[in-house]
């Protein structure tokens, strides 16, 4: 068995189709996710699936490897009518998929998760898992990771798991290869690994469909492009032929642009003071979070912007309680809360939207009402019972508020688009009538359209005097969605910027992102107006950083 790119396994010749969705049609209950789709997957070339969350990619694409089944329409595989009955079958047919939230066992291995399913065996029947262990050996060395193979699954962080996913479908010598958010959690060195081993593929007759919410990064590998809009194609052409204004117009029918650098500056006193905070790994005792100070006033939204390696997460986690501070302060209204544990915390004003929101964000068994009430149920008790009349007025107001699309408050969680499974994690908190509200990645695996929905919720909580500390590794969010931007580096704050003045390459030199000075900022002077940015909140940074691999963020 090789891990990549594998010789050809049938006579299809670059550009040919080898998988086609005729008329595919998918209905959950009254709702129509796909009406009709036509699709094709050509050898040897990568066609790129855009739309907004809810357009229907991901059903589409469960569709293509076995995990659904369409109510209507029909796939042809290499010109022969076929109904893949599920995930083993398509894989059987050289079809794999690699996930956009990661579907592993998190108490196997490394090695058990990538060949569960299909186990390599022994002549004499058994498990053959010293075959096993060195094919995964050699899948970390061409993915760049240094991961052993018997490493636990739950001891990985969020980008190494991604990669364990991609290895697993390597692993499988598929012919027709689904890529759904492969890149979300990925630093940029990763993403850059990941190119080349797409392009091996490409090079031996491996079709690849790719999803990403990045665009400029998915036009860049892509031959081809096709648009879904409320579940119908809307568009297809040659990536050749296109450009960003081109894909966002398709997808939104609109020029989905955001910029709030001009929203009003009437911040109130200072609501969440970091004094001198230092973060120590638990089992290493390493430094990741080295005497960092950051103030937050109420009614402002600061940014915290870095490489990996920056130490963001570990900041966050610490602050939201999920992990002991080494030193320093927290000061939430003037109150040292360091020592409170996650629910007093909450209970204080302080919640913390996580980067995970499929493991720590939603609970996958509760409906939509369910997770939406989850944090602030205290405030429907009455007489030390919970009132399900007051429950489902706020869960109503709830939904309204942060404007979830779903079919009711009953909907099942993972019924929702990824876009507004956040939507409910930041509502969650904000039932909790929160004074600060922390998020990690809060736009990660979300559409352009739902990226300025989340951002316009934010300012207009906070123009109600929420404050608001967030951690993006978008360049362009950082320049176009926040009131201040403070760039970590190596654990340490290292610089602010005022977005109004600042440029995306001074913010990047601070950062390390990029060669170059980064000069101090200056504030503008009063009633200044701030000046064009080039930067759009659409465009992927080919450089963009994903704090996800093990080390701080």
């Amino acid at each position: 068995m090789t891990a990549v790119a594998p010789a050809p396994t049938d006579t299809a010749e670059i550009g040919q189709v080898v998988l086609r969705a005729v008329g595919i049609a998918k209905t959950y209950g009254v709702t129509k996710a796909l009406k009709g789709v036509d699709f094709d997957v050509r050898a040897g070339q990568v066609t790129v699936l855009f739309g907004e969350n809810g357009a229907g990619k991901s059903t589409l694409m469960k569709i293509l490897s076995g995990v659904e089944q369409p109510t209507g329409g029909h796939l042809v595989l290499h010109d022969e009518r076929v109904a893949l009955e599920n995930t083993v079958d398509a894989v059987e047919r050289g079809i794999s998929i690699i996930h956009q939230e990661t579907n592993l066992c998190s108490n196997l291995s490394v090695r058990d998760n990538i060949f569960l399913g299909r186990e390599l065996h022994t002549r004499t029947g058994g498990v053959d898992y010293g075959r096993e262990a060195e094919i995964t050996a050699r899948l970390m060395r061409q993915l760049e990771e240094d991961i052993a193979p018997g490493t636990p699954v739950a001891d990985l962080r969020m980008g190494q798991q991604q990669i364990v996913e991609i290895a697993r479908a390597l692993a499988a010598d598929a012919r027709i290869l689904i890529m759904d958010e492969p890149t979300s959690a990925l630093s940029a060195s990763e993403i850059e690994v990941l190119f080349k081993i797409i392009r091996e593929l490409t090079a031996n007759g491996v079709a690849i469909v790719y999803i990403s919410h990045h665009l400029e990064e998915a036009i860049s590998i892509a031959d081809h492009a096709v648009v879904l809009r409320d579940g119908e194609m809307v568009a297809h052409e040659p990536v050749s032929e296109i450009d960003l204004p081109w894909v966002v117009h398709r997808m939104t029918g609109r020029q989905a642009e955001y910029d709030f650098r001009d929203e009003p500056r009437e911040f109130g006193d200072v609501a969440l003071s970091v004094q001198n905070v230092t973060v120590a790994d638990l089992d290493t005792g390493r430094v990741m979070v080295d005497d960092v100070s950051v103030d937050v006033r109420s009614g402002e939204i600061v940014c915290l912007y870095g490489l990996m390696g920056a130490g963001r997460t570990e900041l966050m986690e610490a602050l939201a309680g999920r992990d002991p501070i080494a030193g320093g302060q927290v000061l939430l209204d003037g109150t040292d809360i360091a020592d409170l544990d996650i629910g007093a915390r909450i209970a204080g004003g302080l919640g913390l939207v996580p980067e995970d929101r499929q493991r720590d964000g939603v609970v996958q068994m509760l409906s939509v009402g369910s997770n939406l009430s989850l944090a602030g149920l205290r405030s429907a008790v009455r007489r030390g019972l919970v009132s399900r009349g007051a429950e489902s007025k706020r869960i109503k107001q709830g939904m309204a508020e942060v404007r979830v699309k779903a079919s009711g408050p009953g909907a099942p969680i993972t019924s929702l688009s990824g876009g507004n499974q956040q939507k409910v994690v930041i509502g969650k908190l904000l039932m909790t009538d929160p004074k600060v509200l922390l998020l990690d990645e809060p736009t990660r695996g979300i559409d352009v359209g739902a990226k300025g929905e989340i951002f316009a919720l934010l300012f207009k909580e906070a123009r109600k005097g929420l404050g608001v500390l967030y951690v993006t590794s978008e360049i362009g969010e950082a320049m176009t969605a926040s009131h201040r931007i403070v760039v970590m580096s190596k654990g340490r704050a290292v610089r602010e910027f005022d977005p109004r003045t600042a440029t995306r390459a001074e913010v990047m030199a601070a950062s390390g992102e990029s060669d170059g000075p980064a000069p101090t900022p200056t504030a503008p002077p009063a009633g200044a107006a701030p000046p064009a940015d080039p930067a759009s909140p659409r465009t992927t940074d080919p450089t963009r950083t994903h704090g996800a691999n093990g080390g701080p963020r």
